[in-house]
């Protein structure tokens, strides 16, 4: 009867877990085992390994065969490596305080691997729950400022906007009521000034020009005076006439100017 080591399938739908069983080859894959040597766990990170170490030695020693599934369980955890160096005690290579020194170093050496890589992983996650709670931190921040602008904008048009638009209101009459008035007092003096000047510089042309024209006509009248000044004169000496005809000759001076 040829051995088999095997995975037997437990566990519920979309949650299966495994034993590890010595059995028949022949005997279907739910059906009796021999021996059952450990169980075997995929759902976890890593996966859960239970191993009866000494009863999987045994086992191999006597000739059962593992599947591929198990021969790797098996390979990590040290049953095969085991069973090599007690090969080569029998054969004589070493004795058994060697293959145990060095299945220990080897073991120690696995442990380290395993943990680095345990290490390993543990920062990734870390690195990728910071990078998805930074991620979730900023989506929170940009929808607390578009609420916090929507709020803003619903307040802005409910409350503020009709006490901005009724002080404006209230100020521009104020301002074009002012304006007109100070525009029209200045132009009223402006006007005024040049109006009164202008007939004042008008008039006294007129006189400036007709005075040369009176003195012109009046120089001929002067020399036309001037034989009757010189016949009176010559009269009085000659006659020596009375102060009466010198009031007379003045008299006349006067009316031929005229």
């Amino acid at each position: 009867m040829a051995t088999k080591l095997r995975l037997q399938r437990r566990g519920r739908k979309n949650y299966a877990f495994y034993q590890i069983i010595g059995a028949d080859s022949r005997a279907p894959r739910e059906g009796k085992y021999i021996d059952r040597i450990g169980s075997y766990n995929p759902n976890t990170d890593p996966a859960t390994i239970t191993l009866d170490f000494d009863r999987a030695l045994y086992w191999l020693q006597t000739g059962a065969q593992p599947t591929d599934t198990v021969r790797n369980i098996l390979s990590d955890e040290g049953v095969l490596m085991k069973k090599h160096l007690l090969g080569g005690v029998k054969k004589g290579a070493f004795d058994e305080a060697e293959a145990e020194k060095r299945f220990e170093a080897w073991k120690n050496n696995k442990q380290q691997a395993a943990q680095s890589l345990k290490n390993k992983n543990d920062e990734q996650k870390r690195s990728e729950e910071k990078a998805r709670l930074d991620a979730e931190k900023k989506v929170n921040k940009e929808k607390a400022e578009a609420l916090a602008k929507k709020k803003a904008d619903e307040a802005a048009a409910n409350a503020p906007a009709p006490e901005v638009v009724a002080e404006p209101a209230v100020e521009t009459p104020v301002v074009e009521a002012e304006a007109p008035v100070v525009e029209e007092t200045p132009a009223q003096e402006v006007v005024a000034e040049p109006a009164a000047e202008t007939p004042v510089v008008e008039a006294e042309v007129p006189v400036v020009e007709e005075t040369p024209a009176q003195e012109v006509v009046a120089e001929p009248a002067a020399e036309v005076e001037t034989p009757a000044v010189e016949e009176a004169l010559a009269a009085e000496s000659a006659t020596e006439e009375t102060p009466a005809q010198e009031g007379a000759s003045e008299e006349e001076t006067p009316a031929a100017a005229e």
